[in-house]
């Protein structure tokens, strides 16, 4: 194992700009086709050189509760690339857990690249990609950290057309949304959803074009996550009766919701105030699009 490269690696929370899910198949697995970007807002994971022995550690807001064993993606990226490497990890956990958000996948993103880039010989960027798709469908999405569509079981990803710079304002309202419970709840509703791709322009013009884009499409799991946890519904509900937003939504399986706005200083305005009137919630202003490096 080399001793350069970087030393940290940032993991971006994954958005949904739409999720459109299929029947499960036989397989198991349900069809999707999304939009997904990338907010300048996540965890944060960093060499442990102090104790390289340790396989990871786990500090931040949301550390409590979340297991630094073999279960733990980060743990499992850095397996699957220096199995028994003494590499100390810390993942700092700024991410709500369960937030659908993508922060585990993101983490073990980060984890790949960064242990990646310690390798006397780095593997290839398409070597890596592969060994993302072992750990999860949103991994690999989340190693390249560049708006991208997803189709298939997640896993076929294609790049987006290009998109103006987003500014967002993301919330969680408090509260866990487990991805297992909102698809069995998905399913038992005999919804009968398709995992279409929508008809997308070469590039959208402005940021109006894609709060358009949102309004004319779905997230299938919003529904079933609502019907489990109330207080998306709630935060759904303030967020559309905000002068800034353009557009609201949930990200993937929740409980995680974002409003679309006309500039960073319409998000900010926004953050603000729900920062002072909302105790309890998650607030973050962010910028969508790639993420930072």
């Amino acid at each position: 194992m080399s001793r350069g490269g970087p030393r940290e690696a940032f993991a971006a929370a994954k958005v949904n700009l739409f999720l459109h899910v299929g029947p499960r198949g036989a397989d198991g697995y349900h069809p999707v086709a999304s939009l997904m970007v990338f907010a300048d807002v996540g965890d944060r994971l960093t060499l442990d050189l102090a104790k390289p022995a340790q396989a990871l550690r786990i500090e931040g807001p949301f550390a409590a509760g979340l297991s630094a064993g073999d279960d733990n993606l980060v743990v499992r990226a850095r397996e699957a690339l220096a199995p028994g490497e003494p590499i100390g990890l810390v993942l700092d956990k700024q991410l709500p857990l369960s937030s659908g958000l993508g922060g585990g996948s993101a983490d073990a993103a980060a984890a790949l690249r960064l242990v990646n880039a310690r390798r006397a010989s780095p593997l290839p960027a398409q070597r890596l990609a592969e060994i993302a798709r072992t750990l999860g469908a949103d991994v690999a999405a989340c190693l390249s950290g560049r708006p991208v569509l997803a189709a298939g079981r997640g896993d076929q990803l294609a790049p987006a057309r290009p998109l103006p710079p987003l500014h967002a304002v993301l919330v969680n309202p408090g509260v866990e949304s487990p991805t297992g419970e909102v698809y069995g709840l998905f399913d038992a509703s005999g919804a009968h959803a398709v995992a279409d791709m929508p008809a997308l322009p070469e590039a959208f013009a402005n940021t109006e074009a894609v709060a358009t884009l949102i309004s004319m499409t779905r997230n299938d799991l919003e529904a079933p996550a609502v019907g489990l946890r109330p207080a998306i519904g709630a935060a759904l509900a303030a967020l559309r009766i905000e002068p800034e937003t353009l557009v609201a939504r949930m990200s993937g399986s929740g409980a995680t919701v974002f409003a679309l706005c006309a500039d960073a200083a319409a998000a900010a305005r926004l953050a603000e105030r729900l920062t002072a009137t909302q105790s309890g919630w998650w607030v973050r202003a962010c910028r969508l699009g790639a993420a930072p490096q």
